[in-house]
This record gives C-alpha cells, sequence and structure tokens, in this order.
C-alpha cells in the first residue's frame, strides 16, 4: 500500500485507486445505525408493548437481546476480520445487519421479534471491529486521527439522535406503524451499504489471495508439478483459535447475562462462572502462544499502556455514560408525562456539541489527547450534577423541562471530545496486523460496562422511585453514575501520568 497522496489507497495487486473518503463514508453509517438501534429502542418499547402485546419479560429480552449477541460477537469477528479479510466480514456482517432489520419490523410475535433482535446483534457485532481495523490499515498519522475524529463523531451523535428519531418516526407514522419503520429504514441503507461496500473498498488481504491462486494455477498450466507450483506461492496458514473464541464468549456471555437479566437468586452465579471462564481464557491465549500458534486475542496487545488504559478509560465511562439518557427517558416520560419526541429533543443539543467537541479533538488529540480526556471526564460531571439541580427545579419550583437541554450540552461536550480523543489514542501503538481484534477488544469493554451500568443504575432509580419522588430517583442515579465517572477520570489521570500527551510517549 502507498500513502503518497493521503486521499488515495494503492493497493499490491491491482492498479485501482481507492479513495479513503469513500471508504469512511461506506464505514461509519452502519455504525451510526448500529449504535442508533441501541439508542433508539428505549423510546419504542411502550409502542411495541401495546401493538405486539409484549410482556415486561419479552421488553427486556429486546432491549438485552441485541447488546448480548452484540458483545459476544465483537472480539471473535476482529479476529476473524484480521486474518481473513475486514471488507469480507464488513459486508457479511452488514448483510446479517440489514436482513434481521428487515425482520424485526415485520415482527408478528414478541418472540420473533427476539430473536431477529439476536441476529441484528450478531450481524453488528461482526462488521464493527472491521471498521477500526480498517482505520487502523488505511489512514496513518494526523489523517488517522482526523478519521478517528469522525468515528467519534458518529458514535456521540448516533447515541444521542437515536431516541429523536425514533420519536419523530413514531409521531409521524403513529405507535403501530412507526416502531417498525424504525428497524425497517436499517434494510435499504444496509443493502446501498453493502454494494458501496462491494464498489469501494480494496479488500487487500482477498486481492492478495486471488493473486496467489491465479499464479499458482498459471505455474500449473505451464507445466510445472503441484509441489512447484506451491513452493511457488506458498499457502497461508490460517489460524482462527476456535477453542480461543468460544471460552471468550462464553466468558463474555456468563459476565453480561446476570446483569441484563431481571431474575435473581441462582442467575448470579454465572458472574462467578464468567471470571473463572475469564482467567481459563488468558490461561489457554497464553498456553496457545507458546505452542507457536497464532492466539485469538494475542495478550501482548495489553503491554501497550495507550491501549490497556484506553480501554480501561473507555470500559468505566460507558458503565455510567449509557445510563444518562436511559434515566432522563424514564423521568421525563414516566415522570414528567412529555412525550417521546419531546425526550428526544432534549438530547439533540448534546448531539451537536458532541459532533463540534470531537471534530475538535480529533484534531489535537496527538498534541496533547489525555489532557482533553481528562477535561471531557470533568465536564460530563458537570453535566450529570446540573442536570441533578434541574430536576430539583422541576419539582420545586416547577421550572421547565427544557433547562435538561442545557446541562446536558455539558455532557454532550464531553462525551464527543473523549470518544475522538481515547479512540485515536488507544488504538496508535497497536500493530495494524491486530487492528481489528483490538478493536473488537475495546468495544467489548464499553458493551460489558454499558451492560452492568444500565442494570445496576436503572435498578437504583427504580428503587428510590418507587419510595419517594422523581427527583430523588433522578439524584440517586446520578449520584451513581457521577461515581463511575469518577473512576473512569482516575484511570484517565493514571494514563496521562503514564503515557504523557502523545503517541511517541506512548508507544514507550
Amino acid at each position: 500500500m502507498s500513502d503518497d497522496d493521503p486521499t488515495l489507497i494503492h493497493v499490491d495487486g491491482t492498479d485501482r485507486v481507492f479513495r479513503r473518503s469513500r471508504i469512511l463514508v461506506v464505514l461509519l453509517i452502519p455504525i451510526a445505525m448500529a449504535l442508533i438501534a441501541v439508542s433508539s429502542i428505549n423510546v419504542a418499547l411502550p409502542t411495541i408493548s401495546h401493538t405486539l402485546g409484549a410482556t415486561d419479560s419479552d421488553l427486556q429480552w429486546v432491549l438485552s437481546g441485541y447488546a448480548l449477541t452484540f458483545g459476544i460477537s465483537l472480539v471473535p469477528a476482529g479476529r476473524l476480520g484480521d486474518v481473513l479479510g475486514r471488507g469480507r466480514l464488513f459486508v457479511i456482517g452488514l448483510l446479517l445487519f440489514s436482513l434481521a432489520s428487515l425482520a424485526c419490523g415485520l415482527a408478528p410475535t414478541p418472540t420473533f421479534l427476539n430473536v431477529a433482535r439476536f441476529v441484528q446483534g450478531v450481524g453488528a457485532g461482526i462488521y464493527n471491529p472491521q471498521t477500526m481495523g480498517m482505520i487502523q490499515q488505511y489512514w496513518r498519522g494526523m489523517e488517522r486521527a482526523r478519521a478517528f475524529a469522525m468515528f467519534g463523531t458518529v458514535v456521540a451523535v448516533s447515541v444521542a439522535i437515536g431516541p429523536i428519531l425514533a420519536g419523530a418516526i413514531i409521531q409521524v407514522f403513529g405507535p403501530e406503524i412507526g416502531w417498525r419503520a424504525t428497524f425497517l429504514i436499517n434494510f435499504p441503507l444496509g443493502l446501498l451499504g453493502s454494494v458501496l461496500a462491494l464498489c469501494w473498498f480494496p479488500f487487500a488481504q482477498e486481492r492478495r489471495r486471488r493473486a496467489a491462486r491465479r499464479a499458482a494455477k498459471a505455474a500449473r498450466k505451464s507445466g510445472a508439478s503441484k509441489d512447484i507450483a506451491a513452493a511457488a506461492v506458498p499457502r497461508e496458514k490460517v489460524d482462527l483459535d476456535p477453542v480461543g473464541a468460544v471460552v471468550l464468549a462464553l466468558a463474555v456471555l456468563c459476565v453480561m447475562l446476570p446483569f441484563m437479566s431481571k431474575r435473581g437468586g441462582l442467575v448470579w452465579l454465572l458472574l462467578a462462572a464468567g471470571l473463572g471462564l475469564v482467567a481459563l481464557w488468558v490461561l489457554w491465549e497464553r498456553r496457545y502462544k507458546a505452542r507457536g500458534r497464532a492466539p485469538m486475542v494475542d495478550l501482548a496487545l495489553f503491554a501497550f499502556p495507550s491501549f490497556s488504559n484506553g480501554t480501561a478509560v473507555a470500559g468505566t465511562f460507558f458503565l455510567g455514560s449509557t445510563s444518562i439518557f436511559v434515566i432522563i427517558a424514564l423521568y421525563m416520560q414516566n415522570g414528567l408525562g412529555a412525550s417521546a419526541l419531546e425526550t428526544g429533543l432534549v438530547g439533540l443539543p448534546n448531539a451537536v456539541v458532541s459532533a463540534f467537541a470531537a471534530i475538535w479533538a480529533g484534531r489535537h488529540a496527538l498534541a496533547r489527547g489525555r489532557t482533553i480526556i481528562v477535561g471531557a471526564l470533568a465536564c460530563v460531571l458537570v453535566g450529570v450534577v446540573l442536570s441533578v439541580g434541574v430536576a430539583v427545579l422541576i419539582e420545586q419550583y416547577d421550572v421547565s423541562f427544557w433547562w435538561l437541554a442545557l446541562t446536558l450540552m455539558f455532557a454532550g461536550l464531553g462525551q464527543g471530545a473523549l470518544g475522538s480523543a481515547n479512540q485515536t489514542l488507544s488504538l496508535e501503538s497497536v500493530p495494524t496486523s491486530y487492528g481489528g481484534t483490538a478493536g473488537g477488544v475495546k468495544s467489548t469493554a464499553e458493551r460489558i460496562g454499558t451492560a452492568i451500568g444500565n442494570a445496576m443504575i436503572t435498578a437504583i432509580f427504580f428503587a428510590v422511585v418507587g419510595a419517594g419522588a422523581w427527583e430523588a430517583g433522578i439524584a440517586a442515579a446520578f449520584a451513581a453514575v457521577s461515581l463511575c465517572l469518577v473512576l473512569s477520570l482516575g484511570v484517565a489521570v493514571r494514563d496521562r501520568k503514564v503515557c504523557g500527551d502523545g503517541p511517541a510517549a506512548a508507544a514507550r
């Protein structure tokens, strides 16, 4: 690959030139689709319950099933992309996500909807790590920082705009068609993305394999023996570490499931089993590498402080931050009687400032990114504390709930800046050949943090609301959010102390 022109990509084995801007567009739109599918479903749950006759248990799995299969798929899919070709896995995952979205929109029963959501999560989990791997592969230096800034922008805006989009669609099409349309819109977008990927992606690994096969075929036609032809074009050995993939998937399942299930008692034994499986997985990966094999996750990745600390920052941040809008939605719709559209619009300023903050942070990430991350976490903390203040004013002095839009802007500044800067710096030192796997590991930490945080913080919210006022519930829930953010801030401060502010320091 040649990088003489920062806008173009030249891949060995073909004379064709590929444009980075086109590749980035195709990569980022499906990321938005996957994250909107996470955040928008909260607004659609009441209409799903009414039109399908779904029970509380059904609705719990509509929420949790997608996140669960999404989280389980990420690391194995990242590994497969690194080995077999990221472009191929991206298209497969996007097609699966699109077909599952169509099935969700046409679901006749809650059970059918939940099965389709499981498949949708698998599709999203397959193509998501390919995005980070391809950015690692085809961008360098400041151009990579800008690409990750765009990635962070899409993540921040998608999470915030999901409820707005779902609320608007339900408002326009009505409760019966509206929630279905929130799923169906992904089908044509996914098909278009798959076609554009086939047209615009380099498919570097796939092209090299095809070139090797053509060379071997030509050698055989020229009269060379099979042994000579094979020696002329060595066959690439593919090691997928299936045992490691299965053990890690089971570990993630056991860790996430207790926090996503409303059942108590014995289900919590799965958490202990999950931690045991993590230890078993680490032991297996070490021994697998010691035997000269290629483990699914090379644990040497965690020797890079920039990656291990960045993953810890992301995981602890998602532990608290993703519950902010869940609590706001519950508070506004159930406590204040606001509509789904009003609830979504309160988050619109958050989405706008998140986008600008992510772009700005991406431009400065390589110079002072870790200072930006520390400041971003402080901004989110300020936004959370001020939101509690507004909730108290609403209850005591009947002020408008629209003031929450202003306080959530502070959180948006931090969310956008942190996502962009941390994404850039956490993967900066990771070798390109492990880009997809590293992205999968980081995303898995985020999904686990989201699952645990949502379960823990919503449980606190409902427990307090059941015994007192709504403002007490939001205060208690946001106190838990703040503790998670303080934990993330501590990790970020340590990361800045260890790695400094630039990639060169992190590489040491």
